[in-house]
């Protein structure tokens, strides 16, 4: 341990992390920069991150304050003592509603500070399209705008004091400062008062140029905000570091400004023939003084609909090939409507006569939003195009020049060779003259950066003519500090030094960002010295990668969606959510993997396939496959995981935990039980207290309850079943999951009496087969491969007839829709599966024409859905909840992301406590409050079995089947095995007290007859 990380441990209240793991994870933001950190520290407070400062100075250690790490241009990477503030220094510390203020910690997400002050009517004005993962003090950091700048300014409009650190101990609050608080401040003779007489002759020295360079445009976020020093600005020292990127001070506390929150909201959606027609209509605009005004192209919608983003949305655009986003607001919805239609009015009068959908009704306004801000993720990794990258995402010009300025920028694009039908898509802040875009520079050869240097500077120039400012709302860093004297002349630059030089002159705040910058085509992430490490042994082929890990863990752009706090509408990232630990996010994860694969050299992890960093980051993801559907860039962890595990143990299998083995090779013990009708004899052998827990200890499992064999198999009832009907519809396959086949046949029971009563025949496999779910999710790829692979060859026959295969657990019908074809994508029968693979719910309700279900009765008639990770992520829900519509089922869709089983991940040692904070989220404490008589909709067999065993109000889950069945014709479904008709019989039982004493007789008899059957159960597989 160096004498640095000593002493951090030592003073500071926190946590202090020089590990390889922390330090790869905090090597990048959401650009294309990266540089690794010292050491990380995590501060419980802000005094404890003021002495972190302290001891960094006594070690001549750079600084940097970092909050969501989402910065596009470089300024939250660097080789310094990075303080991460989101972890713990998140409190609200007052609220002055009279006033309209409140006082923070850095850390605080935006949205989790709107939701606490939604009491007092207020909220923060500024909202970028990161709400729901970007800190205060990083929306500080940057001068943040988004869309609602258009009505409440930037961060730098907003901010009333800031309580700030500077590198040699000074600390003290600021904000504007009257002629007699300066005076009173020069009397005190300290280190603040010469910071301010110095300050003051900055601004009497520059004043005349300031005013004559600095852009008068709404979005000038690009330099230091020398303006603020002006008299006519009150000579504001917290405005001034407002957007320094960490260079100058660290923030410790800051007041806010609030603004009331706008009751009702309209949004005109308006088409245009193109971007740059849309953006001419802009000045036309401005005067009805909308409170958003954003434009997207047609290439942005064409992006999402390739990445099947926001169908919902999409579909209710008008007519066009580039809209405009116009909100009013108001107090009531009427008020706001009229703003609306006099601006219509208006435009209808112009020139302007654009195509129009007008919402007022807040659930479409809210999906129409979304198409805009999910621009940054929507135009990275476009399946079949070029990768596109930031650099020149954020400049602004004046809104009455935007759409000359598009036509020019759009020229240069085409100079250049970066212009296509596939892009670049322009979108933005078009009311504030503000423009986004994602260029696909080539950062992967020495030509294709000189290029993109090359691109920077002739940017530059033309916003320069036009007035303009480099950046919008994302800041300087690294990408356009070294431009700033394009725009700023060399006086101001000047200025902007001496600035830098009085409040931090030794240079340790950030250095190399915004003056005396790293040159824009340093420190790259990418760029032609890139030279990862290419694994040729993977089992997973990344068919959408090319084939390579490095370029799928290179998919993440840095946004951070994967680390918001709260799970509405989906599902990404749950081990985040309960831990707010940077490594444990779908982000930090991507980083470890990226840095492993060392493409420059000088990663922070040396160790390949072996390093125990990426496998401790890679332990708490519960592989619930959220991050398939919710992130932007379409990472999926689960899918690395697995890849990393199996090369993590190859050649050393007995370094896995006992838990991969008997979790992995469940589906081999339960056919070995299943075989030998030995499930009464192993229920009472797990569920005896003295061999529970041998049972457990032998497993290498949490302590926890473990699940029922049934007495009586899917299949082997199957055997014997009568079939119902005629079968006119023709025959359909049920696959028999280990799951519902050993654990819970009720369901499957439940689900061949539905299916023979919409029509169909049953048909049930008779041999041993499994999807190979169990050993992909710990990481045994070779046996995966084996065990699907003689599954595919089974089912062949039934999917090249075009039969189709109805799966219950969404799990396992995951791995048929997407891990078989991500095994063998040029396998025909794999893709054959993997169409004709469908769910209950997608039978009945797209496959069954005319079919009607069952109603369900008045006492189940409400339930509350808790939807599998892997359903909501690969196969859609859509399906179900119109199946539970036609059955008159008042069904709640919970917003409780993962239940936190997770297959084995909460049976893994080590998992318990993440396990049941995620189910603690949202979904226990939901169900506790559930009347008695609510049913809890749960298809997947991990969601059921954490429901049973934790506090759920009494709860039990049951799958969609046997919902449904209670409506049949024939007694309430009881012969089906539904929880609310439930047979005494239907679900396994516990063993009784005569045969737990049993068990301890016979224990060894028994588990000699499991052992017995696995073994031929396992000479099947190989086969």
């Amino acid at each position: 341990m160096s004498t640095l990380e000593s002493a951090l441990h030592h003073r500071v209240d926190g946590e202090v992390r020089f590990d390889a793991g922390s330090r790869a994870a905090y090597s990048t933001d959401a650009s294309n920069f990266r540089q690794t950190p010292i050491g990380v520290v995590v501060p419980r407070t802000p005094e404890a991150a003021a002495e972190a400062v302290a001891v960094a100075r006594e070690y001549d250690a750079p600084v940097l304050s970092r909050g969501g790490g989402t910065s596009l241009a470089g300024q939250c990477t660097n080789t310094a003592i990075v303080i991460d503030w989101s972890k713990y220094c998140h409190r609200v510390e007052s609220v002055d509603p009279k006033a309209r203020t409140c006082i923070v910690q850095p850390g605080i997400v935006l949205d989790d500070l709107n939701r606490q002050l939604a009491p007092t009517g207020l909220r923060f004005g500024p909202e970028p399209a990161t709400h729901a993962n970007c800190t205060i003090g990083g929306m500080i950091g940057n001068n943040s705008c988004g869309a609602t700048a258009q009505a409440h300014g930037k961060v730098v409009d907003n901010i009333a004091r800031l309580e700030v650190l500077l590198y040699d101990g000074t600390r003290f609050w600021c904000g504007a400062t009257s002629d007699d608080e300066y005076a009173a401040i020069e009397r005190q003779g300290d280190l603040r008062a010469t910071l301010y007489r110095r300050l003051r002759t900055l601004r009497d020295t520059h004043a005349d140029e300031i005013r004559h360079r600095f852009p008068d445009i709404p979005r000038r976020v690009s330099g230091y905000n020398l303006d603020s020093l002006l008299p006519e600005h009150g000579f504001d020292v917290a405005g001034l570091l407002v957007g320094s990127e960490s260079t100058l001070v660290t923030v410790l506390r800051a007041e806010l400004k609030l603004v009331p929150v706008v009751k009702e909201q309209t949004l005109v959606v308006l088409g245009f023939p193109d971007i740059d027609t849309a953006a001419d209509a802009v000045p036309e605009i401005l005067p009805y003084e909308p409170i958003a005004l954003e434009g997207v192209d047609s290439r942005l919608i064409r992006d999402e609909r390739i990445k099947h983003l926001n169908p919902k949305a999409r579909a209710q655009l008008p007519e066009g090939n580039a809209y405009l986003m116009v909100q009013f607001g108001g107090e009531t919805v009427e008020e706001s409507d009229e703003h609306a239609h006099r601006m219509l009015d208006g435009l209808h009068e112009s020139e302007h006569d654009p195509k129009v959908a007008f919402f007022d009704d807040p659930s479409h306004e809210e999906e129409l939003w979304q198409v805009r801000e999910a621009g940054l993720g929507a135009t990275a990794h476009i399946p079949g195009h070029p990768d596109t990258f930031e650099g020149w995402e954020d400049s602004a010009v004046p809104p009455d020049r935007l759409g000359e300025y598009l036509r020019r920028l759009r020229r240069l694009y085409e100079e250049f060779g970066y212009l296509s039908d596939t892009g670049p898509s322009l979108y933005g802040h078009f009311g504030h003259g503000c423009v986004h875009t994602r260029i696909p520079f080539d950062l992967y050869s020495a030509d294709g950066v000189a290029a993109y240097r090359r691109f920077m500077e002739r940017a530059a120039d033309l916003v320069a003519e036009f007035g303009g400012s480099f950046s919008g709302e994302h800041g300087d860093g690294q990408s356009r500090g070294e431009l700033l004297p394009r725009m700023f002349g060399e006086q101001l630059v000047s200025a902007f030094n001496e600035l830098k030089g009085a409040f931090d002159p030794l240079n340790r705040m950030n250095p190399g960002k915004v003056v005396a910058p790293y040159r824009l085509d340093e420190n790259l992430r990418l760029g032609g010295d890139w030279a990862p490490y290419a694994p040729r042994d993977l089992h997973f082929q990344f068919p959408d990668d090319g084939g390579s890990l490095a370029e799928a863990a290179n998919r993440c752009v840095g946004v951070g969606k994967c680390r918001q706090l709260t799970s509405e509408g989906s599902v990404m990232c749950p081990s985040y959510q309960v831990t707010r630990e940077e490594e444990h996010s779908t982000r930090g994860r991507a980083r470890l993997l990226f840095e492993m694969l060392d493409g420059h050299g000088d990663s922070a992890i040396q160790d390949g396939w072996r390093s125990q960093a990426v496998h401790d980051a890679l332990d708490l993801c519960l592989a619930c496959k959220g991050c398939k559907r919710d992130c932007p860039a379409d990472v999926d962890m689960a899918t690395y995981k697995a890849e990393f595990l199996s090369h993590h143990y190859e050649g050393r299998w007995w370094r896995r935990p006992r838990a991969h083995l008997s979790m992995g090779w469940l589906p081999m013990l339960a056919q070995a039980v299943g075989r030998s009708r030995l499930a009464p004899a192993v229920n009472a052998l797990t569920h005896t207290p003295l061999l529970s827990a041998a049972a457990v200890t032998v497993a290498g499992v949490e302590n926890r309850e473990l699940p029922l064999f049934a007495g009586e198999t899917l299949q082997q009832w199957f055997a014997h079943h009568e079939p119902y009907g005629d079968g006119a519809r023709g025959s359909v396959l049920l696959w028999p999951d280990t799951f519902t086949n050993h654990f819970h046949p009720h369901v499957g029971r439940a689900a061949v009496a539905l299916l023979e009563h919409a029509g169909w025949r049953v048909e049930l496999p008779t041999e041993p087969l499994c999807c190979g779910l169990t050993w992909i999710s710990t990481g045994q790829l070779g046996v995966a491969e084996r065990v699907l692979g003689r599954t595919v060859r089974q089912l062949a026959p039934h999917v090249r007839d075009g039969g189709l295969v109805v799966v219950l657990e969404p799990s396992c019908a995951a791995v048929f829709r997407s891990d078989a074809h991500d095994l063998f994508p040029g396998d025909r029968d794999v893709r054959r599966l993997r169409d004709r693979t469908v769910t209950l719910a997608e039978l009945l309700t797209e496959h069954s024409p005319g079919y009607e279900p069952p109603q369900v009765p008045e006492r189940s008639a409400h339930a509350l859905a808790q939807v599998h990770c892997h359903q909501h992520a690969v196969l859609g829900w859509d399906a179900d909840a119109e199946l539970l519509r036609r059955a008159g089922v008042d069904t709640e869709r919970l917003d409780s992301g993962c239940c936190g089983l997770a297959g084995n991940f909460g049976f893994e040692p080590g998992h318990l406590d993440v396990s049941e904070a995620c189910a603690e989220r949202v979904l226990l404490p939901r169900l506790r409050d559930a009347a008695p008589e609510t049913v809890v909709l749960a298809d997947g067999f991990s969601c059921r079995t954490q429901v049973a065993e934790f506090d759920s109000g009494g709860h039990e889950g049951v799958h969609l089947a046997e919902l449904l069945a209670v409506g049949l014709p024939g007694g309430d479904g009881a012969a089906y095995g539904s929880a609310y008709g439930v047979a005494p019989d239907a679900r396994p039982a516990p063993p009784g007290r005569r045969a737990r004493a049993l068990a301890l007789a016979g224990s060894g008899v028994a588990a000699a007859g499991v052992v017995g059957a696995a073994l031929g159960v396992v000479r099947s597989i190989r086969r």
